[in-house]
């Protein structure tokens, strides 16, 4: 039988908790119930309490009691612990949680410390706002709870119930997967899609499954999470445009460890400065002040594009060539000397040969393998490169 954890604040949120492990109880499932509560003892008597909990960490809430925002760090960290012990131990098989704030951030930081895949769904009175905190780069399905967790009422009850459909749902669902390929993950933009879909069917003929991640600032920070998991075989990292938005303050950074998470796995790894043209905001209105005399082009009307000096142009091509230099030798970077994005070739927007000079320069002072091509990041001679020299150093290794 099939256990689903139900995991939440039973000090407040009691009777909601042991109304939806009812309800999964009902459909046929065993639940566990575990406790996160910072505040009076329980409502009902969960199956772990929070002292247990803490206790696996060796941690304890007296000394900070009358501290909510530590009490809720604290609990979130141990239940971060714990959860992934218990699926691992196949005690748990998927996870439910109802909650306001404070119970949203110690369920979800127990999510996110759990696998791609395994069932997650948090309802929250904070789900139809950003969630990208509470989600991270982890599959969490987060439901408006609508009303306030706060009481059995008919709203509430109706979507309570159709949560534990949702979440039975998932557990019954079979997951169907050729797992026998190895993993290549890559990188990809909008500018950058024609050259992944070249490469991508070198690299399945070869076979290898390959994964792509929208360079968008969390795709970044999920691949490099993936990476770091050790289920990668292989990068094809065309697309570090994420660098540019860490430079220059836009929407899609990928936070300052971008490009580290291959070099610490010693992974087969081509490069390639695809995009790094340009840092994005949203809409025209919000770039800011400093940035208004730049060249700048509208995506779409939600993503404005504000093109890279020189200046910066070198700054970023330093990083790069310092993050390749903490690489083993199986990587190599690959320069598409006529335009590193559609609307930086000839006749396009972006089109800046000074800016992209200053880039290629600074690339080129690392100590790794760097080749050129007299072509566009989108050309067939590019993109077959590219993924001929993965295969390469896969090969290779």
């Amino acid at each position: 039988m099939k256990t689903i954890a139900v995991l939440g604040t039973y000090d407040t949120k009691g009777d909601e908790l042991g109304f939806v492990a009812q309800k999964i109880r009902d459909q046929g499932f065993a639940v566990l119930t575990i406790d996160v509560g910072t505040g009076k003892p329980p409502r009902i008597t969960p199956d772990v309490t929070r002292d247990e909990l803490l206790a696996s960490i060796d941690a304890d809430l007296k000394p900070i009691a009358g501290d909510r925002g530590a009490c809720v760090a604290l609990m979130g960290r141990a239940a971060a612990a714990l959860l992934p012990s218990l699926a691992a131990a196949g005690r748990i098989d998927a996870v439910l949680s109802l909650g306001g704030g404070g119970g949203t951030s110690i369920a979800t930081a127990a999510m996110r410390a759990l696998p791609i895949g395994f069932p997650k769904l948090m309802v929250s009175t904070v789900a139809s706002g950003d969630t990208s905190a509470y989600i991270g780069t982890k599959d969490i399905v987060m439901m408006p709870s609508v009303v306030d967790v706060a009481g059995l009422n008919r709203i509430s009850q109706l979507v309570f119930t159709r949560a534990v459909g949702a979440i039975c749902g998932m557990v019954q669902a079979e997951v169907e997967s050729d797992a026998a390929n190895p993993i290549i993950v890559a990188s990809m933009f909008g500018n950058t899609t024609k050259c992944i879909e070249i490469a991508k069917p070198i690299l399945e003929n070869a076979g290898y499954e390959v994964l792509v991640f929208h360079a968008t600032g969390i795709g970044g920070r999920a691949m490099e999470d993936l990476i770091a998991s050790g289920m990668v075989a292989g990068v094809l990292d065309i697309t570090t445009t994420e660098l540019a938005d860490e430079l220059l303050g836009g929407i899609m950074s990928a936070g300052p460890n971008r490009l580290e998470a291959a070099g610490t796995a010693g992974l087969p790894t081509v490069i390639a400065p695809g995009c790094l043209d340009m840092a994005n905001f949203g809409p025209r209105s919000t770039v800011p002040d400093h940035y208004r005399s730049r060249l700048i082009y509208e995506h779409n009307p939600d993503n404005t594009l504000v093109r890279t000096t020189a200046e910066e142009s070198a700054r970023l091509g330093r990083t790069l060539a310092e993050q390749v230099d903490r690489y083993g030798d199986n990587v190599t970077v690959m320069i598409p000397t006529k335009a590193i994005s559609v609307i930086s070739a000839p006749g396009q927007p972006f089109h800046d040969p000074a800016a992209d000079a200053a880039l290629f320069e600074a690339i080129g002072k690392t100590r790794k393998p760097v080749v050129r091509i007299e072509c566009e990041i989108n050309d067939n001679a590019f993109a077959s490169a590219a993924a001929n020299e993965l295969l390469r150093l896969l090969a290779n290794r």
